[in-house]
């Protein structure tokens, strides 16, 4: 399967289309960004190792029936996925309050919240992606209707216990992350973009040590070791 045009470029990865309509070739890049891109960087291997871990993740979600836009690797920085129509809403979960959570709300960095919190954020790097309630969302037509908003929740809630779980048993704590869905040609909303580093926040569960894109938005040292430890804790047995 050869990339063919290029049809979609955002901050960490390019879509190519292919010899297959109902497919693109996703390619990750090693760019790096923060604060909807004032701050910018650039890290050598970045995207491969992104690349690796959002391979492994979303195919251990597939395994517990989250249908996902992940058809294969193709080789180290390369996915073939299936084309959908994203759904411009991203998705947070949070466990563990920290980032714009603590500025927001004044909780302190670092509390465990009673029951994960999944919020909304409009899709749009022009209104730095403000956050929305479910109202917004249906005024905005980003949705068809209140069930699709519940099926988002819904799914999202699934993956955190999912995930959760299996990174607890990497002695890492899962504070929070972003997802993405999409819409296939069918209408069945599929699990889209990545789970990595780059879009979930690992902590490391004995020391607390931040091992995600947090490093470059903090300086805290390096990102490609940060990141190469979370995949060497995931193919770790």
């Amino acid at each position: 399967m050869e990339k063919l045009d290029l049809v979609y470029e955002g901050k960490a990865k390019k879509l190519f289309s292919c010899e297959d309509g109902d497919l693109l070739i996703a390619e990750f890049k090693d760019d790096l960004t923060a604060g909807n891109a004032a701050k910018k960087g650039f890290q050598e291997g970045k995207g491969a190792l992104n690349c690796k871990i959002s391979n492994q993740i979303l195919k251990l979600l597939e395994e517990y029936g989250i249908n996902t836009h992940l058809v294969k690797i193709l080789d180290d920085t390369h996915q073939l996925i299936k084309k959908v129509n994203i759904i411009p809403i991203e998705v947070v979960v949070r466990n563990v309050a920290t980032g714009s959570l603590t500025k927001r709300l004044g909780i302190s960095d670092g509390k465990v919240l009673p029951f994960a919190l999944v919020e909304f954020y409009y899709k749009n790097d022009d209104l730095n992606d403000p956050l929305l309630n479910d109202e917004h969302c249906i005024m905005l037509d980003l949705v068809k209707s209140e069930s699709d908003l519940e099926e988002l929740k819904r799914l999202a809630r699934e993956i955190n216990s999912i995930l959760k779980r299996f990174f607890a048993s990497k002695n890492l704590t899962l504070v929070d992350f972003k997802v993405e869905f999409g819409t296939d040609k069918d209408g069945n909303i599929l699990l889209a973009d990545e789970i990595s580093p780059d879009s979930c926040r690992f902590w490391d569960s004995k020391t607390n040590e931040k091992l995600d894109k947090d490093v470059f938005r903090q300086d805290l040292g390096s990102v490609k070791v940060a990141y190469e430890e979370v995949l060497n804790r995931i193919l770790k047995g």
